[in-house]
C-alpha cells in the first residue's frame, strides 16, 4: 500500500455466462495527493468495469477487486478516461482467499487482488475495460466532473459516504514510500 499511487476498488463484480459471458461492477477509485503523488489520499472518482466473453462457459459469480496502481504513469492511464485491461482465461468454484496476479499491460503498474464466491466454470476470452462513471460522478458531488478533476485537481472534498475509506488510507498508508 505504501507504494501505490492509486487505489481502484470493484465491490461485488458480477459474472454470469451461458456461451457468451458479461461481467460488470462498479467501483470507485483514489489517488494520492501532490504532484509526485506521495501525499494524502483525494476524493474517490467513480469507475465501472465491463467485459463481455465468448468461450465455453457456465455459471455466475460475484468477485471483490483491489488494483493496486503502483506508478504515475500508470495512474494517468487510468484516469485518461477508458482502459482496456486485455484477455482473460478463468474458472472460479466457491469462495477462494485474496491472491495477486500481475496486470497484463507491461506500460501500467498494477497489481491485482480479487476474491470470488459463486460457481463459473469454462475458459472465455474477452477484453475488460474500465472507464470513469461520469453519471455517478455527478450524482455524488452534484455537478459534472471527470476522474482527473476529482482526484488530481481536488474539485470536490471527499463525500461523506467516501469519508471512512479516505480516513482508513490515510490512516493505513500516510504518505508514499518508493
Amino acid at each position: 500500500m505504501d507504494k501505490a499511487v492509486c487505489v481502484l476498488v470493484y465491490p461485488n463484480v458480477r459474472k454470469v455466462g451461458i456461451g457468451l459471458g458479461v461481467t460488470y461492477g462498479r467501483g470507485m477509485i483514489t489517488c494520492r495527493k501532490g504532484a509526485e503523488m506521495n501525499g494524502k489520499w483525494s476524493a474517490p472518482a467513480m469507475y465501472t468495469l465491463d467485459t463481455g466473453s465468448l468461450g465455453l462457459q457456465l455459471g455466475t459469480s460475484s468477485t471483490d477487486y483491489v488494483l493496486l496502481i503502483m506508478t504515475q504513469r500508470g495512474a494517468d492511464k487510468v484516469l485518461s478516461g477508458k482502459l482496456k485491461l486485455g484477455a482473460d482465461a478463468s474458472a472460479v468454484a466457491g469462495p477462494s482467499g485474496a491472491k495477486a496476479t500481475g496486470f497484463n499491460d507491461p506500460n501500467v503498474d498494477v497489481l491485482t487482488y480479487s476474491q470470488a464466491k459463486g460457481l463459473f466454470a469454462g475458459a472465455a476470452l474477452g477484453s475488460a475495460s474500465m472507464a470513469t462513471d461520469d453519471d455517478m460522478n455527478k450524482e455524488l458531488y452534484g455537478k459534472p466532473l471527470d476522474a482527473t478533476q476529482i482526484v488530481r485537481d481536488g474539485a470536490a472534498p471527499v463525500p461523506t459516504v467516501g469519508q471512512d475509506l479516505v480516513n482508513f488510507l490515510d490512516k493505513t498508508s500516510p504518505k508514499r514510500i518508493r
